[in-house]
């Protein structure tokens, strides 16, 4: 083996320099690996100063690689070298490599160094190992406040702060005084048990210790408070800290979004602009994500403009944040946009940003673009699959759902109750109530899941929309879990389309003890009794609805047409196209009954006459927004709809004559489902 101590005399005498050099912050780590292979022999210093330059520069991989050629090329590592790599692959979080790395530790005779072993520690806690660090902290004859703080962390780490807090105990039993780095890693371990009473003993201890003034420790102050629901006391740490800093800034924003506090932490954000802090990807995030988490979205937008315009580029994070403005918005246009971002960027071997954009494709009614995404996919983890089963089932395509559903468990992937739900769902829409059952009945015996609420809803619904009512309610009667008001709804929603009243009774008298205050079941419940000419009934549910204060939600449809999305609710008449819209409404209304359109006044419950009632109906705002649409084609094939209610009855038959008359394909959103309508049939069978 070669010790290497010594640069060869054979070397030009300025390439050392010039290696040096390229090492710095700002020097040319390509140019730094072309002198170092110019080298003959290099001394283990300059193979450190590689293996740690790579690692500062982001390059964690490559460090490894120059470590395994220093192995092959039988160079002896000491111990400056086995701790940069150490700390290289704690920071790629190789749990294979960090075992190779702890082998050669004890092979070189390192295995009772201190300094090693808390680096060793810490990379196993990075890689979420804990047999490993306590084996490397038990072997230790001497431990110092690193060591237990390391430790402590690699337990926070692993999701075990019960454990976390013990050794943060023995260390007090041991005299070892915690630093500011113990403290801000303990402190989340109160957050996740939501332990406040603990919390406050630490808290008291960093007062009285002079250690409050420390943004790490005052960061995980705010968080443990927010986490604990104490966001007064958040906001005391935070007020009481003599520094601005992004770091705390960001927990305190996050602290407020999560509280439901958007306005406050918006202000935190203008607060940090103002004062000139520079800002990192992760206050730029907080914001975007804390603003979609709040409903804002044309602020995230507006955000994630700013953020371009300021020079900093979308990252991972960003783009995942940012795609769910899409889906609000139903605006597939800005979804191709951000496509494109992600393939200049070259994101999409990312699992994460690939599932987030394939599932903004289903949402937005693209199923083609969202299955094109999925194969493309170099990796596919559970949540890939999960996506792409429930986007198909949300399209209706129950049979592609199955067919994924056993790919996916032929490939060896090992579906969750997430799977279930999705797959039993697209049987559901799809009316395969048969393979549904094998599949529901499969969950314990083969896969060892037991179904949830969600899994016996599923199957009531695949039930009552194949019309077996009765086998629907007694499956219900016989679940071993509270049914819940999706099970009780589905029955009832079925009850509506096979007119069966008596059923539809005794759902909907549950619904209204389950939840008395969504206003969707007394509407169902009084169009059933209003289309069975029970009008005694159906006045009885709207007086006990408006006795309990519950209000309908407003109807609102929308619709992207270039880059501006055009909103739309009943009556509406604030369109600039306003004319022509219900100028074409009429006019296509006349060819509709000449097909065979006949309108459905049953439901309006208005004292109108027919005309009144048939012109009440033209006013909804999905059939506002389809009308929009087909005048602003502009040589498209299809158009996009979105509601936020579920599509009612007559609009529905209107809207499939529509598409056979104009020629289109009409794609609509509601809560439940996408509607395709094409040549006269809509993809859910005239069911939803």
């Amino acid at each position: 083996m070669l010790s290497n101590s010594k640069l060869p005399s054979s070397i030009r005498p300025n390439l050392n320099l010039q290696f040096r050099r390229a090492l710095e912050p700002h020097g040319d780590i390509r140019r730094a690996r072309q002198l170092f292979d110019e080298i003959p022999e290099p001394d283990i210093r300059s193979w450190t100063l590689l293996i740690t330059a790579y690692t500062k520069r982001g390059c964690p991989e490559e460090a490894l690689k120059v470590y395994d050629e220093l192995r092959q090329r039988k160079v002896l590592p000491d111990q400056l070298a086995l701790l940069s790599v150490t700390k290289a692959c704690a920071t790629l979080g190789n749990l294979i490599k960090a075992k190779g790395i702890h082998q050669d530790v004890i092979r070189y005779g390192y295995h009772s160094d201190l300094l090693l072993g808390n680096a060793l520690i810490d990379m196993y806690g990075k890689c979420k190992y804990i047999r490993g660090a306590k084996e490397v902290f038990d072997n230790l004859s001497a431990k110092d406040v690193i060591s237990w703080t390391s430790m402590s962390s690699c337990y926070v780490n692993c999701k075990l702060p019960r454990e976390a807090l013990r050794i943060f105990r023995e260390m007090g039993l041991n005299r070892v005084r915690p630093n500011p780095v113990t403290l801000s890693s303990i402190l989340p371990a109160c957050s996740d048990l939501k332990s406040l009473n603990l919390g406050r003993e630490i808290h008291g201890y960093i007062i009285r210790n002079g250690i409050h003034d420390n943004v790490y420790v005052s960061s995980a102050l705010v968080d443990m408070y927010a986490s604990c629901s104490s966001i007064k006391q958040a906001e005391s740490v935070f007020d009481s800290t003599h520094q601005f800093d992004y770091v705390l800034c960001n927990v305190i924003m996050s602290a407020y979004f999560s509280n439901g506090k958007c306005d406050k932490a918006l202000h935190v954000f203008d607060q940090l602009r103002k004062r000139g802090t520079k800002l990192n990807h992760d206050s730029w995030n907080s914001v975007i994500g804390g603003c979609m988490q709040s409903g804002r979205t044309d602020k995230a937008l507006q955000i994630l403009r700013e953020m371009q315009q300021s020079g900093a580029k979308p990252n991972k994070i960003t783009i995942t944040s940012v795609l769910p403005t899409c889906i609000d918005l139903g605006s597939i246009r800005r979804g191709a946009e951000i496509h494109g971002f992600i393939i200049r960027r070259l994101f999409l071997e990312d699992e994460t940003v690939s599932t987030a954009l394939l599932l903004m494709y289903a949402k937005c009614g693209d199923l083609e673009l969202s299955k094109r995404v999925f194969y493309m996919m170099p990796k596919k983890d559970t949540i890939a699959w999960n996506t792409m089963i429930i986007g198909n089932s949300m399209h209706g395509k129950g049979e592609e759902a199955l067919m994924l559903f056993h790919q996916m468990v032929s490939l060896g992937m090992k579906p969750n109750s997430v799977t279930f739900t999705g797959v039993l769902s697209g049987c559901s829409h799809s009316q395969l109530v048969d393979e549904g059952l094998l599949i529901f009945y499969s969950m314990s015996k083969e896969h060892g899941i037991e179904p949830d609420v969600e899994h016996y809803s599923c199957m009531v619904d695949a039930l009552s929309r194949a019309g077996r009512l009765e086998q629907a309610y007694n499956f219900i009667q016989n679940m071993p879990l509270k049914p819940t008001a999706s099970a009780w709804g589905a029955l009832l929603g079925a009850s509506r389309v096979y007119k069966n009243v008596e059923l539809a009774r005794a759902a909907g008298k549950q619904l209204l003890e389950i939840e008395p205050e969504n206003a969707g079941n007394y509407v169902l419940l009084s169009n059933i009794y209003e289309a069975a000419k029970l009008r005694e009934e159906a006045s009885e549910i709207r007086k006990l609805m408006r006795k309990r204060g519950v209000m309908k939600l407003p109807g609102c449809s929308w619709i992207q047409v270039k880059d501006k999305v055009h909103t739309f609710v009943v009556g509406d008449k604030n369109n600039a196209q306003a004319a022509e819209i219900y100028s074409f409404l009429a006019e296509i209304g006349e060819k509709m009954k000449l097909a065979g359109y006949l309108p459905c006044t049953d439901l309006v419950g208005q004292d109108l006459d027919a005309e009144e009632k048939e012109y009440s109906l033209c006013n909804h705002s999905e059939r506002l927004a389809v009308a929009f649409g087909i005048l602003n084609l502009d040589g498209a094939s299809s158009i996009r709809v979105f509601k936020n209610l579920r599509i009612c009855g007559d609009c529905h038959n209107s809207i499939k004559y529509l598409a056979k008359i104009v020629g289109v394909q009409i794609i609509v959103r509601d809560p439940l489902r996408f509607h395709h309508f094409k040549d006269g049939l809509c993809s859910c069978r005239d069911f939803w």
